[in-house]
């Protein structure tokens, strides 16, 4: 019997030059290539996905203080994941096993029905629909509560970004978005909005990231004129530009420049850009938090968009 890969079952997609692989565990997207080129910093079938590479982030992104929540005047308590800072951290979904409803030779639908638990006792059905075409990668992920009460929701994912620097020092970002949520010691945000301009933060107009470091929730996103904010990652040379589009429903923003994550040898080779529709530590505070009711759905779509 051959080795089963750390991320289960493998389900290639393609159109054109690109390529694209999705991963039973967790449905993350593993690896996203143009013409050969890495477009993400992802990780070899081999691997174990670490720091969230390319995993959808459900039923609720980021962090949750102490991992506990009041929902419908009930207090609920969640495993601490990120227990250096006794905080529940990227929803509930990230070790699952999906299952690949429809693959076709551009596109995979990834389904999981996440059933009542302890910390989280809701029904929550989901889909991630990835398709490659002419216009790059789009990703669809829709929630629809699937049990008999309401359930609280949100919905993040988490790409690394490369546009071929090496290191993403090397590279020009823009990121369309005004105010930052001022976080504490455990990165829990502290409720004030602080605005970014002309302060470290401050990728309104494209510059180059250098020695920045940012490990930042943004919000306030200016959009374009069809109504999808565009981040915006440039290689120096005027060569790679890889664009990074979220439909209204993506709220907020998490910029991730990898300083801190375990594998030393991997920091600063991506740029984390998180699309999320609700602010970190939601299921507290009902910072952009949607609610359910029984049989309601909701959709949120953003995708990748490379051009040499």
């Amino acid at each position: 019997m051959a080795a089963i890969p750390p991320s289960g079952r493998q389900y290639p997609i393609g159109h054109g030059g690109q390529r694209a692989v999705i991963t039973e565990v967790g449905a993350g997207l593993r690896t996203y290539t143009l013409d050969g080129e890495d477009l993400i910093d992802g990780y070899a079938e081999d691997e174990m996905c670490t720091v969230a590479r390319g995993a959808p982030l459900l039923p609720w992104p980021n962090r949750l203080q102490d991992g506990r929540y009041e929902f419908g005047g009930v207090t609920h308590q969640t495993a601490l994941t990120e227990p250096a800072k006794q905080n529940a951290i990227h929803g509930l979904t990230r070790w699952r096993n999906w299952s690949a409803a429809e693959h076709e030779g551009d596109r995979v639908l990834m389904t999981l029905l996440l059933h009542p638990q302890e910390g989280y006792p809701f029904t929550l059905s989901l889909a991630i629909e990835y398709r490659l075409a002419e216009h790059g990668l789009s990703v669809a992920t829709t929630a629809t509560n699937a049990g008999s009460q309401p359930l609280p929701y949100g919905a993040g994912q988490h790409p690394y970004l490369r546009v071929g620097t090496g290191l993403i020092d090397d590279a020009i970002l823009r990121v369309p978005a005004l105010l930052r949520l001022e976080v504490d010691d455990r990165q829990i945000p502290t409720g004030r909005l602080i605005p970014v301009r002309q302060t470290p933060s401050d990728f309104v107009e494209p510059r180059l990231i250098g020695a920045t470091q940012l490990d930042t929730a943004f919000t306030s996103l200016l959009p374009s004129a069809d109504g999808l904010t565009r981040v915006e990652m440039l290689a120096p040379d005027g060569g790679r530009r890889l664009t990074l589009w979220m439909d209204a429903a993506y709220r907020f923003l998490m910029v991730f420049t990898c300083d801190t994550i375990p594998q030393v040898e991997r920091r600063r080779h991506g740029l984390g850009i998180e699309p999320m529709t609700c602010a970190p530590n939601a299921f507290r505070t009902g910072d952009g938090l949607l609610v359910l009711e029984p049989g309601q759905s909701a959709t949120s779509k953003w995708g990748l968009l490379a051009v040499a």
